[in-house]
């Protein structure tokens, strides 16, 4: 190990790591189907200033990108929504997903999909809503992603997005085990794989999260694949490309005191705790939404 990653170490002993659901799985203390449902209600609330919980869901065909071991979706399910499919990647969540909906009597409004939100399995013009939290800062081809959302979405529907940009202070999605904020301002990242891969080794499930999170480039260095460093820079780029018009765009401050630092140029990349934007298929982009109002 690296004279940084043992530094590293010494260092993260002094933060606590933050409550996490794999942690918390791994105790026996809630399942991590368990642990998105009861916070299903968090997950929506940013949107609370331009919409309502009616508009969103009720007798809505609602699509969940993201949706990991479908707690999420499941709360989705008992909002009035018609039917609520959830799609991710990971291939363990889909049991998971099945089984909590069972156990929640939601079975038979929630369908759980394993695959790519780049290309996914439904005909075009079919979704009402589509939810995207914490997942615009995973997805491997963001664009490729939200031109897919255009497809299947009805005329008039909604794409509800809200990600932690990589600056936020546990951008690097490591708190699991480690709880320095913005360690990875501090570290690379060949010293975080290093720490990660060693202070996880505590956990039965070790090799798991290691896969999960680290994979490999090309040449065989190790990187954490799991993220996409989705930044706000980033992420309005790519809304200046895709065919969305942008009804609602907010960076949340990390505290209210933080107001002022989360809109100013050179601070606000790592001020922002989360960013809440609402895009519609509309029939043309025009240029009289609320983004562009309060964003000129």
């Amino acid at each position: 190990m690296t004279v940084n990653a043992s530094f590293c170490k010494v260092i993260n002993k002094f933060f606590p790591v933050p409550v996490h659901p794999f942690n918390l799985a791994n105790e026996g203390k809630q399942s991590y189907a368990e642990w998105q449902f009861e916070r299903g209600e968090e997950t929506i609330r940013f949107f609370r200033n331009f919409t309502t919980t009616e508009e969103m869901f009720k007798d809505k065909i609602v699509l969940d990108i993201g949706c990991g071991a479908g707690g999420k979706t499941l709360y989705y399910a008992t909002l009035g929504a018609k039917v609520v499919f959830g799609i991710d990647p990971v291939e363990k969540y889909k049991e998971e997903a099945t089984q909590l909906a069972t156990k929640k009597g939601l079975q038979d409004i929630t369908t759980f999909i394993t695959g790519d939100a780049a290309k996914m399995p439904f005909e075009s013009n079919v979704i009402d809503t589509i939810i995207m939290n914490d997942a615009m800062e995973h997805v491997d081809d963001p664009v490729a992603v939200l031109n897919e959302c255009y497809r299947v979405l009805r005329k008039g529907g909604k794409l509800y997005i809200n990600f932690p940009p990589y600056h936020h202070p546990y951008g690097a999605h490591l708190s699991d085990v480690i709880g320095i904020p913005w360690v990875h301002k501090l570290f690379d990242e060949p010293t975080l794989v290093q720490v990660y891969k060693d202070l996880v080794q505590k956990y039965p499930d070790a090799n798991e999260r290691i896969n999960f999170r680290i994979g490999k480039k090309q040449g065989g260095s190790e990187y954490f694949s799991y993220i996409n460093k989705m930044t706000l820079e980033r992420f309005d780029r790519i809304l200046g490309i895709v065919p969305f018009q942008v009804l609602y765009h907010e960076y949340v401050p990390l505290r209210p005191y933080f107001k002022t630092l989360s809109i100013l140029p050179v601070f606000q990349e790592y001020f922002v705790k989360m960013v809440v934007c609402v895009l519609e298929k509309a029939s043309t982009k025009t240029h009289t939404s609320i983004y562009d109002e309060t964003n000129a």
